[in-house]
């Protein structure tokens, strides 16, 4: 490799949120970045409603955009949440503050954010996007680059570095997997998901109170809906393929949300539910892991390239963007040396984007299920208090995992350290509310009778002996 401090050639690929940040970092620090994306370029394209997962952003995504100039203009196109809100089957709503009052996710439009990371990257002069520009192979090495372009035609580039960006399905991940020493796995959950819109009110207003994550919680599945500034909702029903599978008509589809999401139809309106849920599809959910994330200073892989996610604790963007924030301080932490940041990416990263990976897997069943629990009520009071209480000791996962920086691995151990405390100290004073009586009581009995004082003593001595 040349010297550590060189400007180098980056080709990045994958245009999409990750790959599009990605590109302005490289570009802040002088590298030439040359951006490969397979599909048109979006700003220009028809908006299409189906397949989008509206995105949830929180405090490290905010310190990624914070650090490239984008957190404001950012912040003032999303919509605070301050909670989620619960829908029962009656229609009933229960309100679960995420945490203080001061803390709220906000609601992002996917397709606006991704335009706006495009026209920043296109703004840095040694920058330069190119669309249509599908990878079909890599030299993970030695930077060498097959792509084809709209018409077919096949070309090649190269780059000093390749920084894979190109989401789940990536085509430099494979090309990782025929290097040696890599291990790869991807697991897909039996539940997908199908979004569906809820239109605006009539004068423009949203339909439902604004400021939550709305949730129906259904045990085995459940629907989302994240407000948008237009005044609709974009929402999400993620259920098992099999249940998917029995509803196939209008009369279906109808009789469903009759039965599961009643309060939900009028929302919608019936003619609006029907013509969306028939038109949009079913997507597939799927989680991967791998490692290593580099190869030398050659190649890196980010993003969903490096540990696509199940959607549930609402971290796959905001997960990617930290990639972006912890390299690029790791490149200045070794003064430019592209390799050994890479390295200690790896070393480091790995650990946090499997546990997130695994959190996003907990998190749908507490979403789907637990939400709806007395116990679960019980426990966030629990936390909360404790967290009002000693602030700088016990921390809600929730609070550390969307409110902090805390490396997910860290946030996970001190989740399971905190609940061990809290059911200790729960089984503790669950033994004093029964021995307090209980001794009382034997106190009152043996006082009455001092003969009984000496038979409770001799059979005590005789079940220790």
């Amino acid at each position: 490799m040349e010297d550590s401090g060189a400007k180098r050639k980056i080709g990045v690929i994958g245009g999409g949120l990750v790959g599009a940040l990605n590109a302005i970092y490289f570009a802040k620090e002088g590298h030439e970045v040359a951006v490969y994306e397979s599909r048109p370029d979006i700003r220009h394209e028809e908006r299409v409603v189906g397949r989008s997962i509206n995105l949830a952003l929180s405090e490290r995504g905010r310190k990624a955009l914070r650090a490239v100039g984008l957190e404001d203009e950012v912040v003032n196109s999303g919509i605070p949440m301050l909670g989620r809100m619960l829908h029962s089957h009656s229609g009933q709503t229960t309100v679960v503050p995420y945490g203080k009052s001061h803390q709220f996710l906000l609601s992002v439009d996917r397709r606006k954010l991704n335009e706006l990371l495009l026209t920043k990257a296109e703004l840095e002069e040694n920058v330069t996007l190119h669309f249509k520009h599908k990878l079909v192979n890599v030299d993970v090495s030695g930077g060498r680059m097959e792509l084809t372009s709209a018409d077919g035609t096949e070309h090649y580039e190269t780059a000093d570095v390749v920084v894979g960006c190109d989401g789940a399905f990536s085509a430099v991940r494979k090309a990782f997997v025929r290097n040696t020493r890599f291990d790869f796995s991807q697991e897909y959950i039996p539940h997908g998901y199908k979004e569906l819109l809820m239109p605006a009110k009539e004068n423009g207003q949203h339909a439902m109170e604004t400021n939550y994550l709305h949730i129906w919680p259904r045990q085995s599945f459940m629907m989302i809906a994240l407000p948008n500034l237009d005044g609709s909702f974009t929402c999400t029903m993620f259920m098992p393929f099999d249940v998917f599978g029995t509803i196939k008509t209008q009369d279906d589809v109808l009789a469903f949300f009759e039965r599961e999401f009643p309060d939900s139809i009028p929302l919608f309106g019936r003619d609006r539910l029907l013509e969306t849920y028939m038109a949009n599809p079913v997507g597939p959910l799927i989680s991967i892991k791998c490692s290593p994330y580099h190869v030398d200073g050659r190649a890196i892989l980010m993003g969903d390239a490096a540990h696509a996610m199940v959607p549930f604790y609402g971290q796959g963007m905001n997960a990617g963007f930290e990639d972006c924030t912890v390299l690029h301080e790791l490149i200045q932490k070794h003064g430019g040396n592209i390799e050994l940041a890479f390295a200690e990416y790896t070393q480091t990263r790995n650990e946090d984007a499997e546990a997130i990976c695994d959190l996003a897997m907990y998190n749908y069943l507490e979403m789907r299920s637990h939400v709806t629990s007395r116990w679960f009520l019980i426990k966030k009071k629990i936390d909360n208090f404790l967290h009002w209480l000693m602030p700088q000791t016990f921390i809600p996962l929730y609070t550390m995992v969307t409110f902090t920086s805390m490396p997910y691995h860290t946030a996970v151990e001190r989740w399971h350290w905190q609940d061990k405390m809290i059911y200790r100290g729960l089984l503790c004073a669950g033994a004093v509310a029964v021995a307090v009586p209980l001794g009382l009581a034997i106190h009152n009995w043996t006082e009455e009778n001092p003969w009984k004082a000496w038979a409770l003593q001799f059979f005590v001595s005789k079940v220790i002996d």
